[in-house]
């Protein structure tokens, strides 16, 4: 049985993701790279959503979305620059977007807000000297849900909203993340509801559970914020890395979740780390892998 503590611990580390574990130094950003900071790219019951820009001095017109979360909670000052740096040094535009967090805001509202960030960005793409038609996202654990889901449910746009950024698409071309919870229906084992296992009762606000809900109600919730459950044909190409020690999100989240893929006929890839768990010490070096992903289905289209 894994302690609360060591659940506790790794929610703590998932957090710390892109200010304590990704200390790339700056230098290896290139000269001439900036930061733009607190851009607001929405608005929701009196809060400003914003995000920090980073761009390359040397752009290759494509653009990463990078989901500053852990467990669903999003902090501005997770924003971090020497993360950012790598991506800047290959010529990627840099979207560390911050979201609406639990328990105020369920992960079905925090959907909202990173469809409307890649909106954003969409809508900005020649203010940003992007190509509106590469752009990809990343996070771990609940950043990397949030992205499978983003790119998995990607739409249009609604060509009779009133703000004309609600009328751009949300779609993603490529996704590259960590150690993300695919299925809360099957969670470590076909049957198993996330919701009911009491190890993740931190989690059930996100999940806005209502009070007496049945177990359909639970069933019903658990699939429409699954990534794989909404997953289809046009999904990205995609790419997961995991670690096969991961006491928060099992490896078999990673492992069916690229099965449906592989079903699918889209293009994936699943890294595993032996020994590894919910991040680990030299984590930053992995994004030299989603880079090189990157590279392939993203820069060079």
């Amino acid at each position: 049985m894994i302690s609360n503590n060591r659940i506790l611990k790794s929610i703590s580390a998932v957090l710390a993701l892109g200010s304590l574990l990704f200390s790339a130094p700056a230098s290896h950003a290139q000269a001439g790279s900036t930061q733009v900071k607190d851009v607001i790219y929405g608005h929701k019951e009196g809060v400003a959503l914003t995000m920090d820009v980073f761009k390359p001095a040397k752009p290759n017109g494509a653009g990463i979305l990078w989901m500053v979360s852990g467990g669903w909670v999003s902090n501005y000052n997770n924003i971090n620059a020497a993360y950012a740096a790598p991506f800047l040094a290959r010529g990627y535009t840099v979207f560390e977007v911050v979201h609406g967090s639990t328990p105020r805001f369920p992960v079905v509202e925090i959907l909202k807000d990173i469809r409307r960030a890649a909106r954003f960005v969409r809508f900005h793409a020649a203010e940003y000297g992007i190509d509106p038609n590469k752009l990809g996202i990343s996070g771990g654990s609940s950043g990397g849900h949030l992205s499978l889901m983003t790119a998995a449910m990607g739409d249009d746009g609604d060509a009779n909203a009133k703000d004309p950024v609600d009328r751009v698409s949300s779609r993603i071309q490529a996704v590259a993340c960590f150690f993300p919870p695919t299925d809360f229906l099957n969670f470590g084992k076909p049957g198993v509801h996330a919701i009911d296992v009491p190890m993740l009762a931190v989690f059930r606000p996100a999940f806005a559970v209502p009070a007496g809900a049945t177990d359909a109600d639970k069933e019903k919730l658990g699939r429409d914020l699954s990534p794989i459950w909404q997953v289809g044909a046009k999904m990205p190409p995609t790419l997961i890395i995991h670690g096969d020690a991961d006491p928060l999100v099992p490896l078999q989240q990673s492992q069916i979740f690229i099965d449906k893929l592989k079903e699918l006929k889209v293009e994936n890839k699943l890294i595993v780390r032996p020994g590894k768990g919910h991040s680990w010490p030299g984590i930053e070096k992995d994004l030299d892998v989603f880079l090189d992903w990157y590279d392939k289905y993203l820069a060079g289209k």
